[in-house]
């Protein structure tokens, strides 16, 4: 799912190598926390956060019915979280 995350960063950042990608496994949920430079953030996230909720609605398709929950992060370099996922199931 982390190769999935990455491909569509990708295609939005234009910073590539400044882009951080970090997985944490907790009880029921798999968080995938991408950070990205401030000059990123636009482009990645899209206008009314519509490409982040994209990204989201593909990861949650690309899940299987019987795996772990995933939740996609976007963050700031030394920033707090910018756009998160609060969609609950």
């Amino acid at each position: 799912m982390l190769d999935l995350v990455k491909y569509i960063v990708g295609q939005f950042a234009e910073d590539k190598d400044a882009v951080e990608y970090e997985v944490k496994e907790k009880d029921r949920v798999i968080e995938i926390t991408v950070t990205l430079p401030s000059s990123d953030m636009g482009k990645v996230i899209g206008k009314q956060g519509k490409i982040a909720k994209a990204m989201r609605t593909l990861v949650h398709a690309a899940t299987p019915s019987d795996s772990k929950k995933y939740v996609v992060e976007i963050r700031e370099k030394d920033g707090d979280a910018v756009d998160f996922d609060t969609d609950e199931e």
